[in-house]
């Protein structure tokens, strides 16, 4: 960053610069107590809502991905697992030419914010997954070593939205797989 005098703190003429970064740190003191406030909510939502805590328990599911999903999706809107999948945008589009299908990019239909909160999920156990962690599935393992995780993520992305209608459908608490020995 480039200075306008030697002396830059104390000369009269960086006065404006130094009062206008004070002006932003307050700035960003008041949206942290702001998040943290939102954050508090968002919590005690969670507390109260039976469906938020029955999806928290999936793996890169927590309490902000689990409420926005218990609040914003009716899982009797959708068929299966695969149709709020779809809706979701996170299953890839189908291309077929001279009978041979292929598959290609995901739509990126539905909701925007749902989808985002459920990859980033899916990229936090992804990321404990390739550090060892005990309880990673064998199903996981393998996709990573075969596609690269990018991809995988969207994977266990649409993989996770199926479980998270099934739950919402049914009703029934999260069954964890056998891990991967």
């Amino acid at each position: 960053m480039r200075r306008c005098c030697k002396d830059w703190p104390t000369t009269k003429r960086c006065q404006p610069w130094k009062a206008m970064f004070v002006q932003m740190g307050e700035h960003i003191a008041a949206l942290a107590q702001r998040i943290e406030a939102l954050e508090k909510e968002l919590l005690a939502l969670h507390k109260a809502d039976p469906v938020s805590q029955l999806l928290a328990a999936v793996p890169g599911i927590g309490p902000i991905t689990a409420i926005t999903l218990s609040l914003s999706v009716e899982p009797a809107h959708f068929a299966s697992g695969r149709h709020f999948a779809a809706w979701l945008g996170v299953t890839p589009k189908e291309h077929a030419t001279g009978g041979k299908p292929r598959l290609g990019k995901i739509s990126k239909a539905g909701n925007e914010r749902l989808r985002t909160l459920l990859v980033v999920g899916a990229m936090a156990v992804i990321r404990h997954a390739r550090s060892g962690h005990k309880g990673s599935s064998a199903w996981l393992l393998e996709l990573l070593g075969r596609k690269p995780r990018k991809l995988a993520a969207v994977a266990l992305a649409n993989k996770m939205a199926r479980i998270v209608w099934a739950m919402m459908a049914r009703g029934e608490a999260y069954r964890q797989r056998p891990s991967a020995a």
